[in-house]
């Protein structure tokens, strides 16, 4: 597949349950444990998707949000889908997350095969998108 996926929670278990299963599904993993770390990963190692908690150290997921976006539009950054998986589950965190340009939206406690299905969703729309 050759997709670059950079998983965020500070959740130590999250980021191996996820990793360990994406390895196997023949992804490159990248990791990070707050919001500044996964803004650094970003910028030095361009992912090509990105799994990312709300709640972190640091910076929050919004924060990483409206930076990802600044970065798309003042730098013409390429656009990398974005997938939140959190516990935050009111309307207005998921709205504030889709204004923020997210792509996707799961709720923890989320089951594996979603997070698949949602990273397939994304990988697929990069290869339309390439064409």
């Amino acid at each position: 597949m050759g997709y670059k996926l950079l998983v965020v929670d500070d959740d130590k278990d999250i980021i191996e349950i996820i990793e360990k299963r994406f390895i196997k599904e023949g992804y490159e993993i990248l990791t990070a444990f707050n919001g500044e770390e996964a803004l650094s990963k970003i910028r030095a190692d361009n992912p090509d998707i990105i799994i990312l908690d709300l709640v972190m150290p640091k910076l929050d997921g919004f924060e990483v949000l409206k930076e990802v976006k600044r970065m798309r539009e003042e730098n013409n950054d390429k656009w990398r889908p974005i997938i939140i998986i959190s516990a935050k589950n009111e309307f207005e965190s998921v709205m504030k997350c889709y204004n923020l340009q997210a792509d996707f939206y799961l709720k923890k406690p989320c089951r594996m095969e979603d997070v698949l299905k949602a990273v397939k969703e994304m990988t697929a729309k990069i290869a339309s998108s390439k064409k």
